[in-house]
């Protein structure tokens, strides 16, 4: 038996008043979702312990089959691991987003999706005025960067807003509180001045884009803990593909190989069909692949409903469909959200998810469309989240 795990990341939500108080997976068009969850096992997953941020990196982690309260040490750290940055003890390493705010308000978490080589650029500058020897900064993927902090304690003891949790909002609502609060404050006011003139910013004013006006520094964590391999959890030898630098950390700090295929990126513009036909040609090798696709998230924290439904809808016709169709051996596919977006609130939030499990020894409970009221008249629920990826892998 193959394995698949198709993480929707943020495709679940909450009523739409735009849609009649229909969902955006109750609205998208999905025959290939709705016949997995005909003829397959159908619920409802916390995949958020209780008193956790909603978060990628802690849902992921649930999805990934780890439980959080055990392993997670901050989703800055994780994200470093990507990055092939190795954290000393007592090095902090915290997410560092590229924003605009306009009238001292967050009127774009990811400075209007700035590209990676123009944030890289932005990154080199800021490193080269404000970074020391106990400060660098790291560039990632689009607006999403790395700053580490030596001797960092006090930042753990201190409180962050996420950007995206205060789009449209007042940024002062947001501003750190504790110890560590004036270096953040500081690091980020006196950012403004360097990326203001910038001609990366000039570039992009000219051109109609949001300018990335100052960074926003959140999520502070230390060198996790060890934790064991997926393999030798699970007795299987895995893989996973995905457009962002979370969950390539998730994957090295389990054991799980990372598929770099061609195409696949964390917007609208992913290479739905590329990207799961490349997780099917990796099943020759391996035992499980992991596809997590990040647009639909993208799209909810934009407030773009158009774009969330669309996503949903591509992951339907270009991916859910290749397995159906796949002759070769038999699969079973796993289709989940990670955590809901929903579009009126444009953040995450810790309600639990709607899943189904499909293939050879599964069969349906009920449930006649893969949305979050059909899942939950299944009257099957998992928690804590962590257990799902088990029991998929004994259902029979």
């Amino acid at each position: 038996m193959k394995y698949v795990v198709l993480i929707a990341d943020g495709a679940a939500g909450l009523p739409v008043d735009e849609l009649d108080g229909l969902t955006s997976l109750e609205m998208a068009h999905t025959p290939h979702l709705d016949r997995l969850a005909r003829e397959g096992v159908a619920g409802i997953s916390h995949t958020v312990p209780t008193g956790f941020e909603p978060s990628s990196a802690i849902a992921c982690m649930s999805v990934l089959g780890f439980d959080p309260t055990v392993y997670y040490g901050g989703r800055g750290p994780i994200e470093a691991m990507a990055m092939g940055i190795h954290l000393r003890s007592g090095q902090v390493a915290m997410r560092c987003n590229f924003v605009t705010i306009q009238d001292g308000i967050m009127a774009s978490y990811a400075a209007g999706n700035i590209t990676t080589s123009e944030a890289t650029e932005l990154m080199e500058v800021l490193q080269a005025e404000l970074g020391t020897e106990r400060l660098r900064f790291y560039p990632g993927v689009g607006f999403r960067s790395i700053l580490t902090v030596d001797d960092g304690a006090d930042l753990m003891a201190t409180a962050f807003t996420a950007a995206h949790d205060i789009t449209d909002k007042l940024v002062a609502c947001g501003r750190p509180q504790g110890p560590g609060a004036a270096l953040i404050i500081d690091l980020m006011e006196r950012s403004k001045a360097i990326l203001t003139e910038h001609p990366v910013n000039l570039s992009r004013s000219r051109r109609g884009l949001p300018p990335a006006t100052q960074i926003w520094l959140f999520w502070p964590g230390m060198r996790p803990s060890e934790m064991p391999t997926f393999a030798q959890v699970y007795g299987k030898q895995t893989a996973l593909t995905s457009g962002v630098d979370l969950l390539r950390g998730l994957a090295v700090q389990t054991g799980i190989d990372f598929l770099d295929i061609p195409g696949v990126t964390d917007e609208s513009n992913n290479d739905y069909a590329g990207q799961m036909a490349g997780a099917l040609n990796a099943l020759s090798k391996y035992d499980v692949v992991f596809v997590h696709v990040e647009a639909p998230d993208e799209a909810a924290h934009s407030g773009n409903l158009a774009g969330k439904i669309k996503a949903i809808e591509n992951i339907d016709q270009l991916m859910v469909s290749q397995v159906l169709g796949a002759k070769d051996e038999p699969i079973r596919l796993l289709v989940m959200s990670d955590h809901p977006t929903p579009i009126r609130l444009k953040t995450h939030i810790a309600e639990p998810v709607p899943f189904v499990m499909w293939g050879p020894g599964l069969h349906g409970n009920g449930a006649t469309r893969l949305t979050e009221a059909e899942s939950r008249t299944t009257g099957l629920t998992i928690t804590p989240g962590h257990l799902l990826l088990s029991e998929f892998f004994a259902a029979s």
